[in-house]
Protein backbone atom coordinates (compact mmCIF):
# COMPACT_ATOMS: atom_id res chain seq x y z
CA UNK A 1 0.00 0.00 0.00
CA UNK A 2 1.46 3.44 -0.95
CA UNK A 3 2.37 5.88 1.79
CA UNK A 4 0.17 8.97 1.61
CA UNK A 5 2.04 12.22 2.11
CA UNK A 6 1.10 14.56 4.95
CA UNK A 7 -0.06 17.37 2.69
CA UNK A 8 -2.44 15.01 0.93
CA UNK A 9 -3.79 13.85 4.31
CA UNK A 10 -4.44 17.50 5.17
CA UNK A 11 -6.30 18.07 1.88
CA UNK A 12 -8.44 15.03 2.65
CA UNK A 13 -9.65 16.65 5.87
CA UNK A 14 -11.90 18.78 3.67
CA UNK A 15 -14.18 15.75 3.30
CA UNK A 16 -15.59 16.68 6.73
CA UNK A 17 -16.92 19.97 5.32
CA UNK A 18 -20.42 20.28 3.90
CA UNK A 19 -22.97 22.94 3.01
CA UNK A 20 -25.83 23.62 5.40
CA UNK A 21 -29.30 22.93 4.00
CA UNK A 22 -31.63 25.83 3.31
CA UNK A 23 -33.08 27.35 6.48
CA UNK A 24 -36.77 26.68 5.62
CA UNK A 25 -36.01 22.95 5.46
CA UNK A 26 -34.35 23.01 8.89
CA UNK A 27 -37.22 25.00 10.41
CA UNK A 28 -39.75 22.59 8.94
CA UNK A 29 -38.00 19.69 10.68
CA UNK A 30 -38.01 21.60 13.99
CA UNK A 31 -41.75 22.34 13.75
CA UNK A 32 -42.69 18.80 12.69
CA UNK A 33 -40.68 17.24 15.52
CA UNK A 34 -42.43 19.52 18.02
CA UNK A 35 -45.87 18.57 16.72
CA UNK A 36 -45.06 14.85 16.80
CA UNK A 37 -43.90 15.06 20.44
CA UNK A 38 -46.97 17.13 21.35
CA UNK A 39 -49.17 14.43 19.89
CA UNK A 40 -47.34 11.69 21.75
CA UNK A 41 -47.50 13.54 25.09
CA UNK A 42 -51.24 14.22 24.74
CA UNK A 43 -51.86 10.61 23.82
CA UNK A 44 -49.97 9.40 26.91
CA UNK A 45 -52.09 11.68 29.10
CA UNK A 46 -49.15 12.97 31.13
CA UNK A 47 -49.17 16.22 33.13
CA UNK A 48 -46.60 17.87 30.86
CA UNK A 49 -48.60 19.20 27.91
CA UNK A 50 -47.16 20.48 24.63
CA UNK A 51 -43.60 19.51 25.57
CA UNK A 52 -42.68 19.40 21.88
CA UNK A 53 -43.72 22.94 21.03
CA UNK A 54 -42.86 24.62 24.34
CA UNK A 55 -39.75 22.67 25.24
CA UNK A 56 -38.16 22.15 21.83
CA UNK A 57 -39.70 24.07 18.93
CA UNK A 58 -40.01 27.55 20.48
CA UNK A 59 -36.48 27.61 22.03
CA UNK A 60 -35.06 26.41 18.69
CA UNK A 61 -36.90 29.11 16.74
CA UNK A 62 -35.71 31.78 19.18
CA UNK A 63 -32.14 30.50 18.82
CA UNK A 64 -32.46 30.57 15.02
CA UNK A 65 -33.78 34.15 14.98
CA UNK A 66 -31.30 35.70 17.44
CA UNK A 67 -28.04 33.78 16.92
CA UNK A 68 -27.09 35.38 13.60
CA UNK A 69 -27.74 38.99 14.73
CA UNK A 70 -25.94 38.35 18.05
CA UNK A 71 -22.85 37.14 16.21
CA UNK A 72 -23.13 40.03 13.76
CA UNK A 73 -23.04 42.52 16.64
CA UNK A 74 -19.69 41.02 17.62
CA UNK A 75 -18.27 41.72 14.17
CA UNK A 76 -18.44 38.14 12.94
CA UNK A 77 -20.59 36.47 10.30
CA UNK A 78 -22.99 33.54 10.23
CA UNK A 79 -25.49 32.56 7.56
CA UNK A 80 -29.18 31.93 8.19
CA UNK A 81 -28.72 28.41 6.85
CA UNK A 82 -26.06 27.63 9.44
CA UNK A 83 -28.10 29.20 12.23
CA UNK A 84 -31.12 27.09 11.28
CA UNK A 85 -29.09 23.91 10.93
CA UNK A 86 -27.49 24.49 14.34
CA UNK A 87 -30.92 25.02 15.93
CA UNK A 88 -32.29 21.92 14.22
CA UNK A 89 -29.33 19.73 15.20
CA UNK A 90 -29.54 20.88 18.82
CA UNK A 91 -33.28 20.17 18.83
CA UNK A 92 -32.66 16.60 17.69
CA UNK A 93 -30.01 16.10 20.39
CA UNK A 94 -32.30 17.68 22.97
CA UNK A 95 -35.19 15.37 22.08
CA UNK A 96 -33.03 12.24 22.20
CA UNK A 97 -31.54 13.13 25.59
CA UNK A 98 -34.82 14.29 27.13
CA UNK A 99 -36.91 11.33 26.03
CA UNK A 100 -34.23 8.94 27.28
CA UNK A 101 -35.77 9.62 30.70
CA UNK A 102 -38.77 7.51 29.69
CA UNK A 103 -36.54 4.44 29.70
CA UNK A 104 -36.26 4.82 33.48
CA UNK A 105 -39.14 6.91 34.79
CA UNK A 106 -41.30 9.80 33.67
CA UNK A 107 -40.34 11.55 36.90
CA UNK A 108 -36.79 11.94 35.57
CA UNK A 109 -37.95 14.01 32.58
CA UNK A 110 -37.07 17.38 34.23
CA UNK A 111 -33.53 16.12 34.94
CA UNK A 112 -32.97 14.81 31.44
CA UNK A 113 -34.47 17.94 29.90
CA UNK A 114 -32.10 20.06 32.00
CA UNK A 115 -29.19 17.85 30.88
CA UNK A 116 -30.27 18.31 27.26
CA UNK A 117 -30.23 22.10 27.65
CA UNK A 118 -26.76 21.98 29.17
CA UNK A 119 -25.60 19.75 26.32
CA UNK A 120 -27.14 22.13 23.78
CA UNK A 121 -25.34 25.14 25.25
CA UNK A 122 -22.06 23.23 25.29
CA UNK A 123 -22.32 21.98 21.72
CA UNK A 124 -23.41 25.41 20.49
CA UNK A 125 -20.41 27.00 22.14
CA UNK A 126 -18.05 24.47 20.55
CA UNK A 127 -19.56 24.91 17.08
CA UNK A 128 -19.65 28.70 17.25
CA UNK A 129 -16.00 29.00 18.26
CA UNK A 130 -15.22 26.68 15.33
CA UNK A 131 -17.21 28.46 12.62
CA UNK A 132 -17.58 32.06 13.81
CA UNK A 133 -15.04 33.26 16.40
CA UNK A 134 -12.35 31.14 18.05
CA UNK A 135 -12.62 33.18 21.30
CA UNK A 136 -15.08 31.42 23.65
CA UNK A 137 -15.61 34.58 25.71
CA UNK A 138 -17.14 36.30 22.68
CA UNK A 139 -19.26 33.33 21.62
CA UNK A 140 -20.63 32.53 25.09
CA UNK A 141 -23.66 34.84 24.86
CA UNK A 142 -24.84 33.61 21.41
CA UNK A 143 -24.22 30.02 22.52
CA UNK A 144 -26.49 30.33 25.57
CA UNK A 145 -29.53 31.70 23.72
CA UNK A 146 -31.03 28.29 23.01
CA UNK A 147 -30.38 26.82 26.45
CA UNK A 148 -31.49 29.84 28.47
CA UNK A 149 -34.76 30.19 26.59
CA UNK A 150 -35.28 26.46 27.13
CA UNK A 151 -34.84 27.06 30.86
CA UNK A 152 -37.43 29.85 30.68
CA UNK A 153 -39.92 27.48 29.03
CA UNK A 154 -39.00 24.75 31.52
CA UNK A 155 -40.07 27.03 34.36
CA UNK A 156 -43.67 26.72 33.09
CA UNK A 157 -43.41 23.03 32.26
CA UNK A 158 -41.85 21.79 35.50
CA UNK A 159 -41.39 22.78 39.16
CA UNK A 160 -39.54 25.97 40.13
CA UNK A 161 -36.55 23.92 41.35
CA UNK A 162 -35.94 23.02 37.71
CA UNK A 163 -34.44 26.47 37.03
CA UNK A 164 -31.64 26.13 39.60
CA UNK A 165 -30.77 22.62 38.39
CA UNK A 166 -30.74 23.71 34.75
CA UNK A 167 -28.50 26.71 35.48
CA UNK A 168 -26.00 24.49 37.33
CA UNK A 169 -25.92 22.07 34.38
CA UNK A 170 -25.37 24.96 31.97
CA UNK A 171 -22.22 25.76 33.93
CA UNK A 172 -21.10 22.12 33.97
CA UNK A 173 -21.37 21.62 30.22
CA UNK A 174 -19.91 25.00 29.30
CA UNK A 175 -16.88 24.37 31.51
CA UNK A 176 -16.51 20.96 29.88
CA UNK A 177 -16.45 22.50 26.41
CA UNK A 178 -13.96 25.16 27.50
CA UNK A 179 -11.69 22.36 28.73
CA UNK A 180 -12.11 20.54 25.40
CA UNK A 181 -11.29 23.67 23.39
CA UNK A 182 -8.20 24.38 25.49
CA UNK A 183 -7.00 20.80 25.12
CA UNK A 184 -7.35 20.51 21.35
CA UNK A 185 -5.74 23.91 20.74
CA UNK A 186 -2.60 23.20 22.76
CA UNK A 187 -0.72 21.07 20.16
CA UNK A 188 -0.90 23.63 17.33
CA UNK A 189 -0.21 26.53 19.68
CA UNK A 190 2.87 24.89 21.16
CA UNK A 191 4.20 23.76 17.76
CA UNK A 192 3.46 26.83 15.64
CA UNK A 193 2.14 29.53 17.95
CA UNK A 194 -1.24 29.51 16.17
CA UNK A 195 -4.71 28.58 17.36
CA UNK A 196 -6.36 25.75 15.48
CA UNK A 197 -9.89 27.11 15.77
CA UNK A 198 -8.74 30.52 14.55
CA UNK A 199 -7.28 28.77 11.51
CA UNK A 200 -10.59 26.97 10.98
CA UNK A 201 -12.48 30.29 11.30
CA UNK A 202 -10.26 31.80 8.61
CA UNK A 203 -10.72 28.82 6.30
CA UNK A 204 -14.51 29.03 6.55
CA UNK A 205 -14.37 32.79 5.96
CA UNK A 206 -12.40 32.09 2.78
CA UNK A 207 -15.08 29.67 1.60
CA UNK A 208 -17.99 32.02 2.37
CA UNK A 209 -16.68 35.48 1.44
CA UNK A 210 -13.22 34.99 -0.08
CA UNK A 211 -11.32 36.28 2.97
CA UNK A 212 -7.56 35.66 2.90
CA UNK A 213 -7.03 35.70 6.64
CA UNK A 214 -5.43 32.25 6.44
CA UNK A 215 -2.40 33.78 4.77
CA UNK A 216 -1.36 35.32 8.09
CA UNK A 217 -1.04 31.85 9.60
CA UNK A 218 0.99 30.56 6.69
CA UNK A 219 3.34 33.52 6.82
CA UNK A 220 4.02 32.78 10.49
CA UNK A 221 5.25 29.29 9.66
CA UNK A 222 6.87 30.17 6.31
CA UNK A 223 10.49 30.60 5.27
CA UNK A 224 12.30 32.46 2.50
CA UNK A 225 13.68 30.60 -0.51
CA UNK A 226 15.50 31.42 -3.73
CA UNK A 227 14.02 29.51 -6.67
CA UNK A 228 14.99 29.50 -10.37
CA UNK A 229 12.38 30.21 -13.03
CA UNK A 230 13.02 29.53 -16.71
CA UNK A 231 10.99 31.32 -19.38
CA UNK A 232 10.74 31.30 -23.17
CA UNK A 233 9.80 34.65 -24.73
CA UNK A 234 8.42 34.72 -28.28
CA UNK A 235 8.33 37.91 -30.36
CA UNK A 236 6.39 38.30 -33.62
CA UNK A 237 6.26 41.23 -35.97
CA UNK A 238 2.95 43.04 -35.57
CA UNK A 239 1.44 40.34 -33.41
CA UNK A 240 0.98 39.58 -29.74
CA UNK A 241 3.91 37.93 -28.02
CA UNK A 242 3.94 34.74 -25.97
CA UNK A 243 5.68 33.83 -22.71
CA UNK A 244 6.04 30.18 -21.74
CA UNK A 245 7.27 30.13 -18.15
CA UNK A 246 8.01 27.43 -15.59
CA UNK A 247 7.77 28.62 -11.95
CA UNK A 248 9.31 26.19 -9.47
CA UNK A 249 6.82 27.01 -6.74
CA UNK A 250 3.60 25.17 -5.98
CA UNK A 251 0.27 26.77 -7.01
CA UNK A 252 -1.52 25.98 -3.75
CA UNK A 253 -2.66 25.36 -1.09
CA UNK A 254 -6.39 25.98 -1.75
CA UNK A 255 -8.61 28.38 -3.65
CA UNK A 256 -7.01 31.79 -4.12
CA UNK A 257 -5.07 31.46 -0.88
CA UNK A 258 -1.29 31.69 -1.35
CA UNK A 259 -0.26 30.78 -4.88
CA UNK A 260 -3.49 28.99 -5.74
CA UNK A 261 -4.14 31.21 -8.77
CA UNK A 262 -0.61 31.86 -10.07
CA UNK A 263 -1.59 31.39 -13.76
CA UNK A 264 -4.20 34.16 -13.70
CA UNK A 265 -2.02 36.53 -11.67
CA UNK A 266 0.91 36.18 -14.08
CA UNK A 267 -1.42 36.86 -17.02
CA UNK A 268 -2.97 39.95 -15.42
CA UNK A 269 0.47 41.59 -15.19
CA UNK A 270 1.61 40.82 -18.73
CA UNK A 271 0.43 42.05 -22.13
CA UNK A 272 1.70 38.88 -23.85
CA UNK A 273 -0.10 35.57 -23.52
CA UNK A 274 1.43 33.82 -20.51
CA UNK A 275 1.45 30.03 -20.24
CA UNK A 276 2.48 29.15 -16.67
CA UNK A 277 3.41 25.46 -16.72
CA UNK A 278 4.04 23.35 -13.62
CA UNK A 279 7.62 23.06 -12.42
CA UNK A 280 9.05 20.77 -9.78
CA UNK A 281 7.60 21.69 -6.39
CA UNK A 282 5.48 20.04 -3.72
CA UNK A 283 3.23 21.64 -1.10
CA UNK A 284 6.34 22.65 0.84
CA UNK A 285 6.72 25.32 -1.84
CA UNK A 286 3.23 26.77 -1.56
CA UNK A 287 3.39 30.55 -1.42
CA UNK A 288 2.21 31.86 1.94
CA UNK A 289 0.21 34.67 0.33
CA UNK A 290 -0.84 35.96 -3.05
CA UNK A 291 1.40 39.00 -2.58
CA UNK A 292 4.44 36.73 -3.01
CA UNK A 293 3.49 36.26 -6.66
CA UNK A 294 4.76 39.79 -7.30
CA UNK A 295 8.31 38.52 -6.73
CA UNK A 296 7.80 35.93 -9.46
CA UNK A 297 6.42 38.57 -11.81
CA UNK A 298 9.37 40.86 -11.09
CA UNK A 299 11.90 38.10 -11.74
CA UNK A 300 10.17 37.15 -15.00
CA UNK A 301 10.30 40.75 -16.24
CA UNK A 302 14.00 41.03 -15.45
CA UNK A 303 14.76 37.79 -17.24
CA UNK A 304 12.92 39.02 -20.34
CA UNK A 305 15.26 42.02 -20.50
CA UNK A 306 18.37 39.82 -20.67
CA UNK A 307 17.01 37.21 -23.08
CA UNK A 308 18.97 36.75 -26.32
CA UNK A 309 16.60 36.17 -29.24
CA UNK A 310 17.01 33.90 -32.24
CA UNK A 311 14.64 32.54 -34.91
CA UNK A 312 16.22 29.08 -34.76
CA UNK A 313 14.77 26.04 -33.03
CA UNK A 314 15.07 22.27 -33.38
CA UNK A 315 12.42 19.73 -34.20
CA UNK A 316 10.83 18.14 -31.15
CA UNK A 317 11.87 14.66 -30.04
CA UNK A 318 10.03 12.11 -27.89
CA UNK A 319 11.89 9.64 -25.69
CA UNK A 320 10.83 7.07 -23.10
CA UNK A 321 12.83 5.71 -20.18
CA UNK A 322 11.05 3.19 -17.96
CA UNK A 323 7.67 4.71 -17.09
CA UNK A 324 8.72 8.27 -17.94
CA UNK A 325 7.87 9.79 -21.32
CA UNK A 326 9.50 13.10 -22.28
CA UNK A 327 9.07 15.52 -25.17
CA UNK A 328 12.03 17.84 -25.66
CA UNK A 329 12.91 20.66 -28.05
CA UNK A 330 15.74 23.19 -28.33
CA UNK A 331 14.87 26.90 -28.55
CA UNK A 332 18.18 28.63 -29.40
CA UNK A 333 20.09 28.29 -26.09
CA UNK A 334 17.22 26.85 -24.05
CA UNK A 335 16.18 23.21 -23.72
CA UNK A 336 12.49 22.62 -23.00
CA UNK A 337 11.60 19.22 -21.54
CA UNK A 338 8.04 18.12 -20.75
CA UNK A 339 7.77 14.93 -18.68
CA UNK A 340 4.86 12.62 -17.95
CA UNK A 341 4.19 9.08 -16.73
CA UNK A 342 0.61 8.93 -17.96
CA UNK A 343 -1.34 6.66 -17.79
CA UNK A 344 0.59 6.03 -14.57
CA UNK A 345 0.61 8.59 -11.78
CA UNK A 346 2.04 11.96 -12.81
CA UNK A 347 2.10 14.05 -9.65
CA UNK A 348 4.30 16.64 -7.93
CA UNK A 349 8.05 16.13 -8.17
CA UNK A 350 10.09 17.21 -5.18
CA UNK A 351 12.04 20.43 -5.75
CA UNK A 352 15.44 18.70 -5.53
CA UNK A 353 14.64 16.49 -8.54
CA UNK A 354 14.11 19.52 -10.75
CA UNK A 355 17.28 21.18 -9.51
CA UNK A 356 19.26 18.03 -10.30
CA UNK A 357 17.85 17.96 -13.83
CA UNK A 358 18.75 21.62 -14.31
CA UNK A 359 22.25 21.08 -12.94
CA UNK A 360 22.83 18.18 -15.34
CA UNK A 361 21.48 20.23 -18.23
CA UNK A 362 23.72 23.22 -17.64
CA UNK A 363 26.69 21.36 -19.12
CA UNK A 364 24.94 21.69 -22.50
CA UNK A 365 22.54 24.65 -22.21
CA UNK A 366 22.44 27.78 -20.04
CA UNK A 367 18.66 27.45 -19.63
CA UNK A 368 16.83 24.21 -18.79
CA UNK A 369 13.03 24.47 -18.63
CA UNK A 370 11.68 21.24 -17.15
CA UNK A 371 7.89 20.89 -17.01
CA UNK A 372 6.04 18.35 -14.91
CA UNK A 373 3.03 17.77 -17.18
CA UNK A 374 0.98 16.83 -14.10
CA UNK A 375 -1.57 15.05 -16.25
CA UNK A 376 -2.46 11.68 -14.71
CA UNK A 377 -4.46 11.51 -11.50
CA UNK A 378 -4.65 7.85 -10.50
CA UNK A 379 -5.92 8.22 -6.95
CA UNK A 380 -2.43 7.85 -5.46
CA UNK A 381 -1.45 11.43 -4.67
CA UNK A 382 1.97 10.86 -3.13
CA UNK A 383 4.67 13.25 -4.32
CA UNK A 384 7.77 11.83 -6.01
CA UNK A 385 10.84 11.98 -3.78
CA UNK A 386 14.56 12.00 -4.75
CA UNK A 387 16.28 8.61 -4.84
CA UNK A 388 13.14 6.67 -5.72
CA UNK A 389 12.87 4.55 -8.87
CA UNK A 390 10.50 7.04 -10.45
CA UNK A 391 12.79 9.99 -9.71
CA UNK A 392 15.70 8.07 -11.23
CA UNK A 393 13.67 7.39 -14.38
CA UNK A 394 12.90 11.10 -14.72
CA UNK A 395 16.58 11.95 -14.27
CA UNK A 396 17.82 9.38 -16.78
CA UNK A 397 15.26 10.43 -19.37
CA UNK A 398 16.29 14.08 -19.00
CA UNK A 399 20.01 13.21 -19.15
CA UNK A 400 19.34 11.55 -22.50
CA UNK A 401 17.73 14.79 -23.72
CA UNK A 402 20.65 16.86 -22.44
CA UNK A 403 23.18 14.58 -24.16
CA UNK A 404 21.43 14.39 -27.55
CA UNK A 405 19.81 17.82 -27.87
CA UNK A 406 23.02 19.77 -28.74
CA UNK A 407 23.37 17.76 -31.95
CA UNK A 408 19.85 18.58 -33.15
CA UNK A 409 19.81 20.74 -36.24
CA UNK A 410 17.97 24.08 -35.93
CA UNK A 411 15.58 25.72 -38.37
CA UNK A 412 13.54 28.94 -38.57
CA UNK A 413 10.51 28.86 -36.29
CA UNK A 414 6.83 29.62 -36.68
CA UNK A 415 4.75 30.03 -33.56
CA UNK A 416 1.01 30.18 -33.14
CA UNK A 417 -1.00 30.56 -29.98
CA UNK A 418 -4.56 30.51 -28.70
CA UNK A 419 -6.41 31.13 -25.48
CA UNK A 420 -9.83 29.50 -25.32
CA UNK A 421 -12.26 30.15 -22.50
CA UNK A 422 -14.40 27.18 -21.45
CA UNK A 423 -17.90 27.17 -19.96
CA UNK A 424 -16.84 24.91 -17.11
CA UNK A 425 -16.45 26.15 -13.52
CA UNK A 426 -13.84 25.81 -10.83
CA UNK A 427 -16.06 23.28 -9.12
CA UNK A 428 -15.87 21.23 -12.33
CA UNK A 429 -12.07 21.32 -12.30
CA UNK A 430 -11.30 24.24 -14.65
CA UNK A 431 -9.39 27.33 -13.54
CA UNK A 432 -9.78 30.87 -14.83
CA UNK A 433 -7.29 30.53 -17.71
CA UNK A 434 -9.18 27.81 -19.55
CA UNK A 435 -7.10 26.22 -22.33
CA UNK A 436 -3.89 27.81 -23.65
CA UNK A 437 -2.05 26.39 -26.65
CA UNK A 438 1.34 26.98 -28.25
CA UNK A 439 2.06 25.40 -31.63
CA UNK A 440 5.68 25.35 -32.85
CA UNK A 441 6.26 24.88 -36.55
CA UNK A 442 9.73 24.15 -37.92
CA UNK A 443 11.19 22.08 -40.76
CA UNK A 444 7.78 20.75 -41.73
CA UNK A 445 6.96 19.57 -38.19
CA UNK A 446 4.25 20.89 -35.91
CA UNK A 447 4.48 20.42 -32.14
CA UNK A 448 1.55 21.44 -29.94
CA UNK A 449 1.92 22.32 -26.25
CA UNK A 450 -1.57 22.50 -24.70
CA UNK A 451 -1.96 23.79 -21.14
CA UNK A 452 -5.16 23.30 -19.14
CA UNK A 453 -5.66 25.52 -16.11
CA UNK A 454 -6.55 22.88 -13.54
CA UNK A 455 -5.20 20.43 -11.00
CA UNK A 456 -4.20 17.26 -12.88
CA UNK A 457 -6.25 15.08 -15.24
CA UNK A 458 -8.47 12.13 -14.52
CA UNK A 459 -7.17 8.73 -15.58
CA UNK A 460 -7.24 8.27 -19.36
CA UNK A 461 -8.13 11.89 -20.13
CA UNK A 462 -4.60 12.82 -21.22
CA UNK A 463 -4.61 9.99 -23.78
CA UNK A 464 -7.98 11.04 -25.23
CA UNK A 465 -6.95 14.69 -25.46
CA UNK A 466 -3.55 13.89 -26.97
CA UNK A 467 -5.20 11.66 -29.60
CA UNK A 468 -7.27 14.64 -30.66
CA UNK A 469 -4.14 16.84 -30.61
CA UNK A 470 -2.29 14.45 -32.95
CA UNK A 471 -4.97 15.05 -35.55
CA UNK A 472 -3.59 18.58 -35.90
CA UNK A 473 0.11 18.23 -35.07
CA UNK A 474 2.94 15.73 -35.50
CA UNK A 475 3.56 15.59 -31.76
CA UNK A 476 2.68 17.41 -28.61
CA UNK A 477 1.70 17.16 -24.97
CA UNK A 478 -1.24 18.16 -22.81
CA UNK A 479 -0.37 19.62 -19.42
CA UNK A 480 -2.06 21.20 -16.40
CA UNK A 481 -0.99 24.20 -14.36
CA UNK A 482 -1.77 22.34 -11.09
CA UNK A 483 -3.71 25.43 -10.06
CA UNK A 484 -5.35 24.82 -6.67
CA UNK A 485 -7.94 27.50 -7.29
CA UNK A 486 -10.19 24.55 -8.19
CA UNK A 487 -9.63 22.94 -4.78
CA UNK A 488 -11.61 24.31 -1.85
CA UNK A 489 -13.90 21.61 -0.50
CA UNK A 490 -12.01 18.68 -2.02
CA UNK A 491 -8.38 17.93 -2.84
CA UNK A 492 -9.60 15.74 -5.73
CA UNK A 493 -10.87 17.75 -8.69
CA UNK A 494 -8.90 16.85 -11.84
CA UNK A 495 -9.78 17.74 -15.41
CA UNK A 496 -12.26 15.20 -16.74
CA UNK A 497 -13.51 14.04 -13.33
CA UNK A 498 -16.71 16.08 -13.36
CA UNK A 499 -16.85 16.95 -17.07
CA UNK A 500 -16.77 14.02 -19.54
CA UNK A 501 -13.88 14.20 -21.98
CA UNK A 502 -16.36 14.24 -24.90
CA UNK A 503 -17.58 17.65 -23.71
CA UNK A 504 -14.00 18.98 -23.54
CA UNK A 505 -12.92 17.86 -27.04
CA UNK A 506 -14.77 20.62 -28.98
CA UNK A 507 -12.76 23.25 -27.09
CA UNK A 508 -9.56 21.33 -27.83
CA UNK A 509 -10.47 21.48 -31.52
CA UNK A 510 -11.07 25.21 -31.27
CA UNK A 511 -7.79 25.83 -29.42
CA UNK A 512 -5.73 23.91 -31.97
CA UNK A 513 -7.47 25.43 -34.98
CA UNK A 514 -6.92 28.97 -33.67
CA UNK A 515 -3.27 28.31 -32.78
CA UNK A 516 -2.50 26.82 -36.19
CA UNK A 517 -4.26 29.68 -37.95
CA UNK A 518 -2.10 32.06 -35.89
CA UNK A 519 1.23 30.51 -37.01
CA UNK A 520 3.71 33.19 -38.06
CA UNK A 521 7.51 33.75 -38.08
CA UNK A 522 8.95 34.51 -34.66
CA UNK A 523 12.13 34.85 -32.69
CA UNK A 524 12.56 33.26 -29.28
CA UNK A 525 14.74 34.01 -26.28
CA UNK A 526 15.18 31.94 -23.19
CA UNK A 527 16.31 33.15 -19.79
CA UNK A 528 16.66 31.93 -16.21
CA UNK A 529 15.67 34.21 -13.36
CA UNK A 530 16.11 33.77 -9.63
CA UNK A 531 13.00 34.57 -7.64
CA UNK A 532 14.56 35.96 -4.48
CA UNK A 533 13.28 35.80 -0.92
CA UNK A 534 10.00 34.14 -1.88
CA UNK A 535 8.21 33.10 1.30
CA UNK A 536 6.85 29.56 1.07
CA UNK A 537 5.52 27.07 3.60
CA UNK A 538 9.03 25.69 4.01
CA UNK A 539 10.61 22.28 4.15
CA UNK A 540 8.57 19.89 6.30
CA UNK A 541 6.36 22.70 7.65
CA UNK A 542 3.29 21.42 5.82
CA UNK A 543 4.13 17.89 6.99
CA UNK A 544 4.41 19.02 10.61
CA UNK A 545 1.21 21.06 10.37
CA UNK A 546 -0.67 18.18 8.74
CA UNK A 547 0.68 15.70 11.27
CA UNK A 548 -0.40 17.89 14.18
CA UNK A 549 -3.87 18.49 12.73
CA UNK A 550 -4.36 14.79 11.97
CA UNK A 551 -3.35 13.92 15.53
CA UNK A 552 -5.84 16.47 16.87
CA UNK A 553 -8.59 14.98 14.70
CA UNK A 554 -7.70 11.51 15.99
CA UNK A 555 -7.96 12.45 19.67
CA UNK A 556 -10.95 14.82 19.57
CA UNK A 557 -13.65 12.06 19.56
CA UNK A 558 -12.39 10.06 22.59
CA UNK A 559 -11.53 13.25 24.46
CA UNK A 560 -14.93 14.73 23.72
CA UNK A 561 -16.69 11.53 24.84
CA UNK A 562 -14.69 11.46 28.08
CA UNK A 563 -15.57 15.09 28.91
CA UNK A 564 -19.20 14.46 27.96
CA UNK A 565 -19.44 11.45 30.27
CA UNK A 566 -17.91 13.51 33.07
CA UNK A 567 -20.50 16.24 32.46
CA UNK A 568 -23.34 13.69 32.63
CA UNK A 569 -21.94 12.26 35.85
CA UNK A 570 -21.74 15.72 37.41
CA UNK A 571 -25.31 16.36 36.23
CA UNK A 572 -26.64 13.40 38.22
CA UNK A 573 -24.61 14.49 41.25
CA UNK A 574 -26.07 18.00 41.00
CA UNK A 575 -29.58 16.51 40.74
CA UNK A 576 -29.05 14.50 43.92
CA UNK A 577 -27.71 17.53 45.82
CA UNK A 578 -30.30 20.04 44.60
CA UNK A 579 -33.17 17.57 44.66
Amino acid sequence: MPVISSDVKMERLTKYLFNAPSWPRSLLIIIVLGIVIDGASLRMGQDVKFLGTLGFTIPALVAFIFTKPAIGLLGRAMTWNRSAMLAMSCTVFGIIISLSALIFSFDLLPLFYAISLGFISGIRLFILVAIADYRPSRMLSPALIHGFFGIFMGYFLFAASFVLLALVLQLVFVLGVLLLVWTIERPLYRAFGIRGLHLLNSFLEHLTDGSKGMEGFFRDIGEEVWVPQVSLFFKREGKRGLTFTVPNVHPGPIGEIGGGNIPRCLQEHNADLVMAAHGTATHDFNLVSESEISKIISAMRKSKEKAVYSPMVSRSVRYRYGTVDILYQVFHDTLLIVGTRSPEKTEDLEYGIGMTIMAEGHRSFPNIAFVDAHNAHTGDLTAIQPGTLTATEYLNACIHAVDTAPALEKYPVLVGMSHVAVPFTREQGFGDQGIQTMVIGTAGQRTAYMLFDGNNMHEGVREALREKLLGYADDGEVMTTDSHVVNTISGKNPIGYHVPVEEILPYVDKALEEAIADLSPASVGGSTATCERVVVFGSDSIAQLASTVNTMILFIPPLGVAILLLAFLLSFMAYIVIG
